[in-house]
């Protein structure tokens, strides 16, 4: 999957994912009350109004760029409705090509932590047949708990050829708390570089130069970005925090090889609510999916021209 990944970076030459991290108030108006209106002011209706909204972006963006990101959380507060969307959203985004990677941040220990990876990459038996749960491409996990946490995922994505991106410096501005604290002389966030290389040296596909074990670096942090591309040169690169974060293309040349390839970069609310933002206000909220494909325009030349001048 990660060779799948990037041969479609290099098709729509567009190293972009787009968040699809919706809240109803991000959804237009009329397309909560087409909802509402059919469901009634439930957890149905909201979760009816989110796939609506998905799936116009989605329509709208699919042909621009390689992948999307659904952030679980998203949908989870809206209770098992909330995650039919979840998985109708994860479907439709295969079906139009795209790659899927899951953002649902999971990491426990031992059948905990491979059940979660059954669930989103595997494939759970039942009697004599097995099926596939969420059925996401890639999906996004937390190292704290360690390797015990880690490897059950590593595993599912050596039999399945799908993958992962293992947090190493997040966007956030807390993430330093513990992510930079020095830990023989080196930051935490390195240590975690190191492993997430280490792992991914054992997960290689058979063929191509990275890993089936990403890694996860915010925009926010490009020094930290720079040194951490030294320290896992086969493992790709998941990186948040661009626009409504502050992060900007001059920020992320360093994420990338000079090939340009080795990262892909997140934007979510600054392409889903691109409408909402002054620059493309007047596409108003009918034209909110017309503003996302804008938005992601803008995003790639963005990114292209920070890499042709770097």
């Amino acid at each position: 999957m990660i060779n799948q990944l990037i041969s479609k970076i290099k098709e729509t030459n567009a190293p972009i994912v787009v968040g699809l991290d919706p809240m109803l108030k991000y959804v237009p108006e009329y397309i909560r009350q087409q909802a509402y209106a059919e469901y009634g002011e439930t957890l149905e209706g909201a979760a009816e109004a989110i796939w609506q909204y998905n799936k116009g972006i989605v329509d709208a963006v699919y042909d621009l760029i390689p992948a999307v990101k659904p952030q679980v959380a998203m949908y989870e507060q809206f209770g098992i409705p909330g995650m039919i969307a979840f998985k109708r959203t994860v479907d439709y985004c295969k079906e139009k090509g795209l790659v899927v990677i899951g953002d649902i941040k999971r990491g426990d220990i031992g059948s905990t932590s491979e059940a979660y990876a059954v669930g989103h990459l595997g494939k759970v038996r039942i009697g004599d047949k097995s099926y596939a749960g969420f059925d996401e491409d890639f999906v996004t996990v937390n190292p704290y708990l360690g390797s015990d946490g880690v490897k059950p995922f590593t595993s599912i994505c050596a039999g399945e050829k799908k993958g992962i991106f293992v947090l190493v410096k997040t966007s956030n501005p807390s993430s330093g708390e513990f992510q930079d604290r020095l830990i023989d002389g080196k930051p935490l966030y390195e240590l975690v570089g190191e492993k997430v290389r280490d792992w991914g040296a054992e997960c290689m596909p058979e063929s191509g130069d990275y890993s089936y074990v990403g890694a996860v670096v915010g925009a926010t942090y490009p020094e930290q970005g720079k040194l951490l591309r030294k320290v896992m040169p086969h493992t790709f690169i998941l990186v948040p925090g661009y626009g409504a974060q502050g992060g900007k293309g001059s920020d992320l040349v360093h994420f990338f090889h000079e090939d340009g390839l080795g990262a892909i970069i997140n934007s979510s609310r600054g392409i889903i609510a691109a409408y909402q933002q002054e620059k493309y206000a007047g596409y108003g909220e009918k034209g909110y999916a017309d503003a996302a494909r804008a938005a992601v325009i803008d995003m790639r030349e963005d990114i292209a021209s920070a890499l042709r001048n770097r």
